[in-house]
C-alpha cells in the first residue's frame, strides 16, 4: 500500500518555502530558549512574573522606536524597570507582593498602549501584540539570536546556583551566596527571554512559552535535569508542529504554536505519574476485598 503522492505533496508544501524553513528554524530556537527559562520560572512559581514582563516590555518597544533605539533594548529596560519598581515598592507598602507586582504591569502595559496609538508609525506595531514569525526579518532574527544566545550561556555558566536558589534560597544564603542578586539575575534572564520571543509569539502569547513547557516538564520529571530536557522537547515539539499547521490551516502561527503547547501540557497532565497514581489509589479504594 503505498501513499497517495497529493498527500505527501500536501505534507512536504511547506519545506519548499524559504520563509517557512526560516520559521521552523526560528521558531525552534526561540521555543528551546523559552523552555530552558520557564523551568526555572516554575519551580519559583513566578508565573504572574512571567506575565508582567510580557506587558511590561510594550511602552519601552514603543519608547525605544521614538528615540531611534533597538526595540530589543527598550522592550529589555521596560521589563525591569517594571519589575524593579514593584520590589522597591514593597518594604512601603501592606500589600502583597504579587498584588504589587500586578498594579505595576497594568500601568505599563496602559502606558504601553497609550503610547502605541499616539505613536504615528509605518510599522506594524500589531506584530509586537501578535507576532509575527512568518515574515520576521533579518534584523529581528539577529536579536532573538544574541539575547537568546546570552540567555543560554548564563544559564549554563551560572545553573548550579540559580537551580539551589530555585529550591532552597536559605541553604543558598547559608553557604554565601546572595539570593536576592541570583534572583534579579533570573528575572533578567527572563526579560531577555521575553524579548526573544516577542517576533515569534508576540507579548500576548509569549507568557504561555514561558510557563507551558516547564509545566510540562514539571509533572512528567522528578529531576531537574530531566525536567528540561523534557521542556525543551514539547517547546521543539509544538513549533515544528504549530509552524506547519499555521500553513496548513492559513491561521495564525505564535497562536498555534501555544495551542499546540497547551494540547502537550493536556496530555502530560493525565499522563503524569502523580494523576496515574491517584487513580490507581481511588481504583483500589473503590475495589471490593477478595
Amino acid at each position: 500500500m503505498t501513499a497517495d503522492p497529493g498527500f505527501l505533496d500536501l505534507l512536504l508544501e511547506p519545506l519548499r518555502h524559504g520563509f517557512m524553513l526560516k520559521a521552523l528554524a526560528v521558531g525552534t530556537f526561540v521555543s528551546v530558549v523559552c523552555a530552558v527559562l520557564s523551568c526555572f520560572v516554575v519551580l519559583k512559581g513566578w508565573a504572574l512574573v512571567g506575565d508582567a514582563l510580557t506587558h511590561a516590555v510594550l511602552p519601552g518597544i514603543v519608547l525605544a522606536y521614538i528615540v531611534g533605539l533597538p526595540m530589543g533594548l527598550g522592550a529589555l529596560a521596560s521589563g525591569v524597570a517594571c519589575v524593579v519598581l514593584a520590589g522597591a515598592a514593597r518594604p512601603y507598602s501592606r500589600v502583597k507582593p504579587d498584588a504589587l507586582l500586578g498594579i505595576a504591569f497594568s500601568g505599563f502595559l496602559a502606558l504601553g498602549l497609550i503610547l502605541l496609538v499616539a505613536t504615528p508609525s509605518e510599522i506594524h506595531f500589531i506584530h509586537v501584540l501578535f507576532g509575527n514569525l512568518l515574515g520576521i526579518e533579518a534584523p529581528e532574527i539577529v536579536q532573538a539570536i544574541l539575547t537568546g544566545s546570552v540567555a543560554l550561556a548564563a544559564v549554563l555558566v551560572m545553573r548550579k546556583d540559580l537551580v539551589l536558589v530555585c529550591f532552597d534560597p536559605g541553604h543558598a544564603r547559608v553557604i554565601g551566596l546572595s539570593p536576592g542578586r541570583l534572583e534579579l539575575l533570573l528575572l533578567v534572564l527572563v526579560a531577555m527571554t521575553v524579548v526573544t520571543a516577542l517576533e515569534a509569539v508576540g507579548v500576548v502569547l509569549v507568557v504561555a512559552m514561558l510557563v507551558t513547557p516547564g509545566c510540562i516538564g514539571f509533572l512528567l520529571a522528578a529531576r531537574f535535569s530531566r525536567m528540561v530536557v523534557i521542556a525543551v522537547a514539547a517547546a521543539i515539539v509544538a513549533a515544528v508542529a504549530g509552524t506547519l499547521a499555521s500553513f496548513w490551516l492559513n491561521g495564525a502561527t505564535g497562536a498555534s504554536i501555544v495551542l499546540v503547547l497547551f494540547l502537550l501540557f493536556v496530555v502530560a497532565l493525565f499522563a503524569s505519574p502523580r494523576v496515574r497514581r491517584r487513580e490507581s489509589r481511588r481504583e483500589t479504594a473503590a475495589s471490593p476485598l477478595v
